[in-house]
């Protein structure tokens, strides 16, 4: 199975070299790697270039383009349109792959479960050194009707199932990615866990930044509730909300932990 890993960028050039450094880690190597970059104006291309050669000679098929987009979700459609593999994945260009066999796990999940997709674990690490957790999402597997979701980094998903029930709905800025993944469990999906955190995702993101950027996130996702018809959308939202605060509290004891070792 060919998996299609989309990356997003835009000034990227603090970070997207440890995002590039664990793709070409990874012991599966049937991977089409297609950067969409938007219009960076520091040396976010000049890196890409750079790493151009490295995937091509480890195999990796590279396709990269670089113009003006309507922001994150819609440079998100463009790669997912221009995607030609069996699985498509998404890794932000501040997150890294940990686990250099996450591939081959997802691969070998799909084939044994005859699943239409697989999610993990997600570590929120610090910005700086990504060594320590400041939230830990153990994504387990609850109802989504109860505010439940997968972590959306470690979202592999069949790219069948973006052709039949549509791509990211730019109209939102921060729970495109929450608006999709409801659409999709609501469709009845069959998802597969994998019970390891095979994503490290760097903390202060979009959705995460402010209070402001909170309410934000807590307003679209109220509107994701309604567009997709799940009741009880105020109940749902804050159960969904407490999630991320039991994910900063299990990071707060695990950095305790670290701590004290």
């Amino acid at each position: 199975m060919k998996i299609s890993l989309i990356t997003v960028c835009f000034n990227s050039e603090a970070t997207i070299r440890d995002t590039f450094d664990s793709v070409l880690a990874q012991t599966y190597k049937n991977i089409e790697y297609i950067i969409v970059d938007g219009k960076s104006s520091d040396s976010t291309m000049d890196i890409i270039k750079e790493y151009k050669p490295k995937f091509e000679n480890g195999g990796v098929q590279l396709s990269i383009s670089s113009e003006k987009d309507n922001g994150l979700y819609d440079a998100m459609n463009k790669g997912i349109k221009r995607a030609t593999g069996d699985i498509i994945g998404i890794i932000n260009s501040d997150d890294i792959i940990h686990d250099k066999d996450a591939f081959k796990k997802i691969v070998k999940r799909f084939k044994e479960d005859k699943c239409d997709a697989t999610y993990s674990d997600l570590y929120i690490m610090d910005y700086e050194t990504m060594s320590v957790p400041n939230r830990i999402f153990i994504a387990g597997k609850k109802s989504y009707k109860l505010g439940w979701y997968p972590p959306h980094p470690t979202l592999y998903v069949k790219k069948e199932i973006y052709d039949k029930y549509g791509n990211y709905d730019t109209k939102y800025r921060i729970a495109a990615d929450y608006d999709f993944m409801v659409r999709i469990m609501k469709a009845g999906i069959k998802l597969s866990y994998i019970k390891e955190p095979l994503i490290y995702m760097r903390a202060g993101g979009t959705s995460t930044s402010s209070l402001k950027s909170y309410k934000k996130s807590f307003d679209e996702a109220i509107d994701v509730l309604k567009k997709n018809k799940i009741k009880f959308v105020y109940p749902v939202n804050i159960l969904r909300t407490l999630v991320i605060f039991k994910q900063r509290f299990m990071g707060m004891l695990k950095i305790k932990f670290k701590k004290g070792q």
